[in-house]
């Protein structure tokens, strides 16, 4: 995919988290104390990869995941674990080399590559599995589901990624963070009702084939998202 809105809120994610943001989200995604608010992220955070986790055949022996906005790399440790192969990719450069760094040596019967960069590169290839963890909640509606559709096309098994539901509280969060300095600004979230992406899905047509499954919506505090399972009819 390569509409300008997707390519310059993707230039706006890279410079966030590999820069502005890289010291902050890696002390979020570590054992450190953190403040209480960030708590409950870290605690939504970790229920959320619990769920998209528990959609995955539980023995991943032999099987090809793509961690598609990997972060820190918890979830692609977790599935190697479980024996699969693993793409972790992320835009950030800087995520993804602490992601290497706390890797374990000892992953089981599985491995992980490593990568910095698109998630929706044709060129990573295709899986069996795609996961993608609150890597699109900052794309609007339309370039998600065409960023939807992109990661369907390489997958043989299921996608399972977050979105940000549409509620009052997170329309509030979004008014409020306009009042802060500019550089002090996450790149803003894009919250999407459920129905509307369902809606939205359906009539996609490179998504023909493809359905919603199970669902969940994980609320810790700050933290609002909604995973979903994409599974072929």
């Amino acid at each position: 995919m390569d509409s300008t809105s997707y390519r310059e809120r993707r230039e706006q994610l890279f410079e966030y988290f590999d820069r502005t943001a890289a010291d902050a989200w890696a002390k979020l995604t570590s054992d450190a104390p953190v403040s209480g608010i960030r708590a409950t992220v870290r605690a939504g955070r970790d229920t959320m990869r619990e769920t998209l986790l528990s959609w995955l055949p539980e023995d991943l022996t032999g099987k090809t995941v793509l961690d598609a906005g990997c972060g820190t790399g918890a979830l692609a440790v977790e599935a190697a674990r479980r024996g699969a192969d693993v793409t972790a990719i992320d835009l950030s450069p800087t995520l993804v080399g602490l992601a290497d760094d706390r890797t374990p040596e000892k992953l089981g019967r599985g491995t992980i590559r490593f990568l910095s960069g698109d998630m929706l590169d044709p060129g990573l290839g295709a899986f069996d599995h795609i996961v993608s963890m609150d890597s699109l909640i900052h794309y609007k509606g339309g370039d998600m589901v065409a960023a939807l559709a992109g990661l369907a096309a390489r997958t043989r098994g299921s996608v399972v990624f977050t979105f940000a539901p549409r509620t009052p509280l997170l329309a509030t969060m979004h008014f409020v963070g306009g009042f802060f300095p500019r550089s002090d600004r996450a790149p803003a979230i894009e919250p999407i009702a459920e129905a509307n992406l369902r809606k939205r899905i359906a009539a996609e047509p490179a998504m023909a084939g493809w359905q919603p499954g199970r669902t969940r919506r994980i609320k810790s505090s700050f933290y609002i998202s909604q995973g979903m399972e994409l599974v072929k009819a």
